[in-house]
């Protein structure tokens, strides 16, 4: 394994910072003193800095010793609205905030980046720093590109990474083609007529209604996908009553939707309007359904796939990249970007043995200087020596 040295010299300040930001987490939209302290970083290493890009979104720029093309790095800086469990000593601070996902370590990764390249600067071109706020199913990509980032800052390749307590230490897994799904959250309300529990003839039972839902829609994603392609549909909340003896008026789902295939997508969402309608007719009760497009599929372009992979293999050694397909069902608005820019999405191993959004989930620091390294050497090698 080949830590950039000026990165591993450097592994315990990024490493402090980490901890800071894990300490005081802050959920999608709200991370004012994340990007405060990215900024202040930023700006002590001589980076040019643009605030509030997508609310709360940061744009370091740096310039190369010559004129080039110009290459973007992101990381996402949210936390999770969940507790954390650990006895760490820079555990969570702030009740129901948790980096449960690790995104307080790649924001440092790409802070490590940052200082190496303005450090060092030697490469012709620019590299464009982006932080992006709201990851976890708040839009913050879609934020961003809303205020023009790719207009305001162009870049010609983009590229990402994440964690992964799936994968050995000094790992890296990287595959062109579709790697995460596309998801979509959806809720249902249920409204039929509430009686006494004793006298459930009066009532049109929305609960009733709720769990004959709840199995129907399985059958979307046994019956109506093409097996040879991927669909998942899950109910993940029912909530209805109050008392042990009322039939309540209402009742209410929600769930999501992931696939790898668009059309599949759409297919997954009609046929539930279409159970939904045919399952308010047959109670008589009324369904609203309420379909929200939240994830794009995120999908790995061949070429700049392969130029990551060649900078990984510099980092880790060819023994240590994963380039078989390992597709999951999770999803990552990195997508939205990929879809505007070409560019590569990876996922880097720890020493963790908890998945993650699990409330005892702990990143392992030994990720940083990799990761850093990792972003680092791709603008090295795309844009070359200045």
């Amino acid at each position: 394994m080949t830590v950039l040295p000026l990165i591993d010299a450097f592994k315990g300040d990024l490493v402090a910072i980490r901890h800071d930001l894990h300490a005081h987490p802050e959920i999608g939209f709200e991370e004012k003193r994340t990007s405060g302290v990215v900024a202040a970083k930023l700006e002590e290493w001589g980076v040019t800095v643009h605030r509030g890009i997508g609310g709360t979104g940061v744009v370091g720029i740096i310039e190369g010793k010559r004129p080039g093309r110009r290459i973007g790095l992101r990381a996402d800086m949210d936390a999770l609205p969940m507790d954390e469990l650990s006895n760490l000593p820079y555990r969570s601070t702030i009740p129901g905030r948790f980096h449960g996902c690790g995104h307080d370590g790649h924001t440092t990764m790409l802070l490590g980046a940052a200082r190496y390249l303005a450090e060092t600067r030697d490469f012709a071109g620019t590299a464009v720093l982006i932080f992006q706020p709201a990851e976890e199913g708040l839009g913050g990509a879609r934020a961003m590109l809303a205020d023009k980032l790719f207009e305001r800052f162009p870049c010609d390749e983009i590229y990402g990474l994440h964690n992964s307590p799936d994968l050995e230490p000094g790992q890296i897994s990287i595959f062109p083609g579709k790697g995460m799904a596309g998801a979509s959250f959806f809720d249902i309300k249920i409204t039929g007529a509430g009686s006494h529990g004793a006298m459930p003839h009066r009532s049109r039972d929305p609960i009733v209604v709720a769990t004959h839902l709840a199995a129907a829609l399985q059958s979307i994603v046994s019956r109506n996908t093409d097996p040879t392609k991927s669909a998942v549909l899950s109910i993940t909340q029912i909530h209805s009553g109050s008392a042990y003896n009322v039939v309540p008026e209402e009742a209410a789902l929600a769930g999501t939707i992931r696939f790898f295939d668009d059309a599949v997508g759409e297919m997954v969402r009609t046929r539930l309007r279409k159970i939904a309608a045919g399952a308010a007719l047959s109670f008589e009760v009324e369904i609203d359904v309420d379909i929200r497009d939240i994830f794009s599929v995120l999908d790995n372009h061949p070429a700049e796939t392969g130029y990551f992979t060649e900078a990984a293999t510099d980092i880790v050694g060819a023994g240590n990249v994963l380039t078989e397909p390992r597709p999951t069902m999770g999803s990552e608005d990195f997508a939205d970007m990929l879809q505007a820019v070409p560019g590569a999405y990876c996922w880097v191993g720890h020493a963790g043995t908890v998945p993650l959004h699990n409330p005892s989930f702990v990143l392992d620091d030994g990720i940083l200087p990799i990761g850093a390294s990792l972003l680092a050497r791709i603008v090295e090698r795309r844009l070359g020596a200045a």
